[in-house]
């Protein structure tokens, strides 16, 4: 028998509805499995199982009636710390935040509790979200659970590892630069980054998406049916439209005659180890004997259009530890403090040019990718790394290169 940790969302609403299983078992179950392994994998925050047990009773109600509220009645959710949940504090994962009581649910917050999910935990993060590792000054460095001693990646690093580890079916993440696809792909389960605007977030601003993190692609597919439902705080977000979620999973389209790109160098940056590359050969090679045309693609990003970014979010970030008094500041992991710092010089034309990179990597990408109908591509470069190493390289100042120093402005 199937553990009911191992369960999907489709599958638990399958249950609920024939009755063989009650939200209130399956919350009791996951809570046990995840005070086993939590020690290990430090990936929860705020982990409250009287309230979740509450919701799960008010759950079973209405299946009871035959009343679930919505598509997710019952299912056991965990949410990323930064998206707001109503009367919890949001850390942001850095021990220089107030904890202060959000007064609102975050917009993905509030479609997961109008549908019925039940909120088995927040999931933590490194501080401000800005590191690809759950290296935080607030929580305990996250785990992955098929190493230990390897990190889940990040920002989403709670989510990631609490997707493998079997902490309920479906986790909501956010993603800038990588932060829901790395722990996905470095936790061997399904990260899904939405066009912007699809999600509503609050706040929004431009390269900033919630999305799944799943074990499943169905799973996935009926959480956004949830999550992109529409929400006035997000100036941002894309009109109303009907998407068939389900379908799309269910009846995935014929791969004879795609044209799927392949793209294994992306340009800059670390350099892919041969097993990564290795990998997505593979995968090409099974894509190609589904009949699939694979198309060779050159990289098209460069080291200017990552330094610019990069140097970009560093100014952003700065800005926002310049508004800490000085205790406060000294409270932010130091690997974030110097990295921001380095940014204190930049001329307004650098921060502008620096800007200005976002717009270069859209139209080169949107050239690159116009004769394909798909890219196959490593998520990353490399596999999973040290979960005690905030980035790969170690290093604050050039933390995507260890062979080249980003360039001053």
């Amino acid at each position: 028998m199937t553990a009911l940790h191992e369960l999907s969302a489709v599958e638990l609403v399958a249950a609920y509805r024939r009755h063989a299983l009650s939200p209130v078992e399956v919350a009791t179950a996951l809570l046990e499995h995840v005070q086993r392994w939590e020690p290990h994998l430090h990936a929860s925050y705020l982990l409250r199982p009287e309230l979740t047990l509450e919701q799960a009773r008010a759950s079973l109600s209405r299946w009871m009636r035959g009343a679930p509220c919505g598509p997710l009645d019952g299912v056991p959710v965990t949410i990323k710390e930064n998206i707001a949940t109503l009367g919890d504090p949001v850390p942001l994962g850095t021990a220089a935040s107030e904890l202060k009581p959000s007064p609102v649910n975050a917009p993905p917050a509030q479609r997961l509790r109008e549908a019925g999910a039940v909120l088995l935990c927040k999931t933590t993060m490194p501080d401000y979200g800005m590191l690809s590792s759950g290296v935080s000054s607030f929580h305990a460095s996250a785990r992955n659970p098929w190493d230990t001693t390897k990190g889940p990646g990040g920002s989403s690093a709670g989510a990631g590892a609490g997707a493998a580890a079997g902490y309920g079916p479906l986790h909501i993440g956010t993603d800038i630069g990588g932060s829901v696809r790395l722990p996905a792909a470095w936790c061997g389960v399904f990260g899904f980054k939405p066009s912007l605007g699809r999600v509503p977030i609050d706040p929004p601003y431009t390269g900033r998406a919630a999305g799944p993190i799943t074990r499943t692609v169905q799973d996935a597919a009926l959480m956004m049916q949830v999550l992109s439902a529409p929400d006035v705080r997000d100036s941002m977000s894309l009109p109303p439209q009907h998407i068939d979620w389900d379908t799309a999973t269910t009846r995935p389209r014929r791969l004879h005659g795609l044209r799927l790109g392949l793209l294994l160098d992306a340009g800059c940056g670390l350099p892919v180890q041969p097993q990564v590359q290795a990998a997505v050969q593979a995968a090409a090679e099974l894509f190609e004997d589904a009949g699939a045309i694979i198309v060779p693609m050159q990289p098209f990003f460069t080291r200017e259009m990552l330094d610019g970014m990069d140097h970009f979010w560093r100014m952003r970030s700065w800005m926002d530890l310049c508004k800490l008094d000085a205790p406060r500041r000294e409270r932010v992991l130091p690997f974030i403090r110097t990295w921001a710092e380095s940014a204190a010089g930049f001329s307004a034309a650098h921060l502008y040019e620096a800007s200005q990179q976002f717009y270069a990597t859209r139209v080169a990408t949107v050239r690159a990718c116009s004769q394909v109908d798909y890219v196959l591509s490593p998520t990353a470069p490399i596999t999973a790394f040290d979960a005690l190493l905030p980035a790969p390289t170690n290093d604050p100042i050039c933390p995507s290169n260890p062979r080249r120093r980003s360039p001053a402005p």
